[in-house]
């Protein structure tokens, strides 16, 4: 066959290339949603958890006895200081001595002291089911199954308990202090004021590593009646027995009846150590400082020239920011026991494996 009649290749075609469609820019409403629901998921949790709690049995029965055990000291109280209106006329810091003065005979009937023996309980009550009850009753896949993180979950539960603590706390102490402008004629000064509301801050603080610890213990335990037995049995071992538990330790440390002064104050200061290991202990003495503006301290002396500068001081009234300086250190561990309490209940949670 010759050249001319060979066929002559057809040219190749380019394929058509389709441009990319142009990104469609997503609604404000949607863009809304996607950015801030991830975020605020924490609060979805903590505004259902906080009604639940509202409508709950356990919030009156809790109130309840909150109320009691302010009001009981209160009633003693409000005697004392009725039978002293003379002489406690002009005196300073009587508005606060409605919740520092109690009976007579029972040094435990003041307000400042039932509320540091009750108020943990609203910690552990509101915290020991908030997981393992969602884990008995099937309802923690679904929970983690919608589009919220999953620290979500712990957080709102921490926040829902520490609202409805807050709620509680505010409504007692009002409660005492509207007795006492209205039944007494008691009118605070600003200062008062102050060291109340310090007050109230530092017991939310108290009962916040309560609720961190029930907490903890409802993602470690999985039924909820063993973290409540748990929960309740270290409570009443603490604030019951822990003080004579620490006694007992400082005994077997302390040092001859015959050593010397230095030594003895050095066996002083550790058994206040050991006992300070106590979160109940750190809120008394916290309670006693911001209440009682004449407390100057709260540790033993540590040597013989401490303690003679101590017993030669002129008795005198501490403004707040010295009495805060004072009670620093307690309030740091208790932040501090709060902190890693919630953090092994977070981490622990994080790490557990949910299966429906």
């Amino acid at each position: 066959m010759s050249a001319e009649a060979r066929p002559k290749p057809r040219p190749r075609l380019k394929p058509r290339v389709r441009p990319a469609p142009a990104p469609v820019a997503p609604s404000a409403e949607t863009a809304r949603l996607r950015d801030s629901l991830p975020r605020a998921g924490w609060r979805v949790v903590a505004a259902k958890e906080f009604g639940d709690h509202l409508l709950s049995v356990r919030f009156i029965v809790l109130l309840l006895v909150l109320g009691l055990a302010a009001a009981i000291p209160l009633y003693f109280a409000a005697d004392q200081i009725r039978a002293a209106a003379p002489q406690a006329s002009g005196a300073a810091a009587v508005f606060l001595a409605l919740f520092t003065l109690g009976s007579e005979d029972i040094s435990i009937l003041r307000v400042d002291t039932f509320v540091g023996i009750v108020a943990p309980l609203l910690g552990l009550a509101f915290a020991f089911d908030a997981v393992n009850g969602e884990r008995s009753e099937g309802t923690l896949p679904r929970l983690l199954a919608q589009p919220i993180h999953r620290d979500d979950v712990i957080n709102g539960k921490f926040a829902a308990g520490m609202a409805v603590i807050g709620l509680v706390l505010v409504s007692v102490v009002v409660l005492i202090a509207g007795f006492g402008m209205l039944r007494l004629g008691i009118v605070p000064h600003p200062q008062e004021v102050l060291r109340l509301a310090g007050w109230v801050a530092v017991t939310f603080l108290y009962v916040a590593v309560w609720l961190a610890f029930g907490l903890l213990l409802s993602v470690l335990v999985r039924r909820a009646a063993t973290a409540a037995l748990i929960g309740f049995g270290v409570w009443l071992l603490i604030t019951i027995f822990g003080e004579l538990i620490t006694t007992l330790i400082g005994g077997l440390l302390a040092p001859a009846a015959d050593a010397s002064v230095d030594t003895l104050l050095g066996s002083y200061q550790l058994q206040q150590l050991i006992t300070r290991l106590l979160p109940s202990t750190l809120y008394g003495e916290i309670s006693v400082v911001l209440l009682n503006p004449s407390v100057t301290q709260v540790s033993t002396p540590a040597t013989i020239g401490q303690l003679q500068q101590a017993q030669q001081q002129i008795p005198t009234l501490l403004s707040l920011d010295q009495s805060l300086l004072l009670v620093w250190p307690h309030v740091v561990a208790l932040v501090a026991l709060a902190v890693v309490c919630f953090a092994g209940a977070y981490v622990s949670f994080m790490r557990q494996e949910v299966r429906a």
